[in-house]
């Protein structure tokens, strides 16, 4: 196992030719992202990360569960802004814990988010054109089976497999949801039955290097099991003045293009390395270090994860990615190899579907400006 103390003891040459020559034998000369738009179904959760501004507390006013008027009303909008994705977020099995939760969820109709969220998913389906892209958290496997038929696509932040960030002082105490056998289980069942996923790490928690490298790995050794792995994302952490981990800094631009070229080289090639180009102001040089795809990108709608961050436009985003001598291109929230029939991973509905917003190579038939 490759051993460091932090990046200085890296090659970051070495390290981003090589990530580079990677990238080019794969994708070529294409950078590609996806037209969103972001639902944010409940800002509840179970779980206190030190990191999170997204998660409200029940007690607060600004806490809620979006009823499905307002969640049409959101995805119509993004529908007319010619989005294709629509990105259902939410926090972790607030209904667990919170009673304010489990009396809004009754007032729906539903006992669990889970079930609400998949009654979302066929409203979606119904009243547009739209693919839904669920990042629910940890999920079992019976609710995996629930949500995939009404599902393009499912995605859960790794973030970590130190179970070191889940002691106390730590940003993970008391998450259950955080415990790393947790999360590497739901992504292996995600393989299992067949889901295009995807996951990350979040860098600048507390992670060190030989973490951050184990995470990855554990995500290639689930991929190799599975091929299930669309893309894996390289966030980095942002501090933000209403949280616990306000005072930390987050990774510089080094850490973050060695992180990003490490990804390249320990992950199966097929798999889209993407980082949000919002959350940096030299995103752009994310390109130099095996960086294929910029992820989900809003016209619409706010980072409602990273909310004080706005999401580049698409013709500034282009233009940035034509500089370093890339062609910027949209996708869908399913990945080209994907999109067949045979290997299971796309439900018969949701393959004609996909199918209708397809040109040959499986990007985006219609590509906005």
């Amino acid at each position: 196992m490759l051993k460091v103390l932090n990046h200085k003891s890296f090659d970051k040459s070495e390290l981003l030719i090589r990530a580079s020559e990677r990238r080019h034998a794969a994708w070529g000369k294409i950078v590609t992202y996806s037209r969103k738009v972001f639902v944010p179904l409940t800002n509840m959760c179970r779980d206190t990360c030190s990191y999170c501004t997204f998660v409200k507390h029940p007690n607060s006013k600004s806490a809620q569960i979006l009823n499905p008027e307002s969640v049409l009303e959101i995805v119509r909008l993004g529908e007319r802004s010619g989005c294709k994705e629509v990105l259902l977020s939410l926090g972790e099995k607030p209904e667990l814990r919170y009673e304010k939760a489990r009396e809004e969820l009754k007032k729906l109709g539903f006992s669990t988010m889970v079930g609400y969220l998949k009654f979302v998913c066929q409203m979606i389906l119904r009243e547009s054109t739209l693919l839904p892209h669920v990042n629910a958290g940890t999920l079992s496997e019976d609710e995996i089976s629930s949500l995939k038929p009404v599902a393009a696509s499912m995605g859960m932040m790794l973030e970590s497999v130190s179970r070191r960030l889940t002691k106390r002082g730590m940003p993970h105490f008391a998450c259950p949801d955080k415990i790393p056998v947790q999360r590497i289980r739901t992504m292996n069942n995600m393989g299992m039955l067949k889901v295009p996923f995807t996951t990350g790490v979040l860098i600048g928690i507390g992670e060190s290097w030989d973490e951050r490298i184990e995470t990855l790995k554990a995500i290639e050794d689930s991929h190799r099991k599975y091929n299930h792995i669309q893309e894996v994302i390289v966030q980095n952490f942002v501090p933000k003045p209403d949280i616990k981990m306000r005072n930390f800094p987050g990774p510089d631009q080094e850490e973050m293009l060695i992180t990003i070229a490490l990804a390249r080289l320990i992950l199966s090639p097929e798999i889209s390395i993407q980082s949000p180009p919002n959350l940096s102001a030299y995103h752009v040089n994310y390109l130099d270090a095996g960086l294929n795809d910029w992820g989900g990108i809003s016209p619409v709608t706010d980072d409602y994860i990273n909310p004080e961050k706005t999401w580049p436009r698409i013709e500034e985003l282009r233009a940035s990615t034509k500089s370093k001598g890339f062609e910027l291109q949209e996708r869908l929230t399913v990945y080209p190899r994907f999109q067949n029939k045979k290997d299971g991973f796309l439900s018969p509905n949701m393959f004609r579907r996909v199918t209708g917003l397809r040109r040959k190579d499986g990007l985006a038939r219609k590509q906005c400006c």
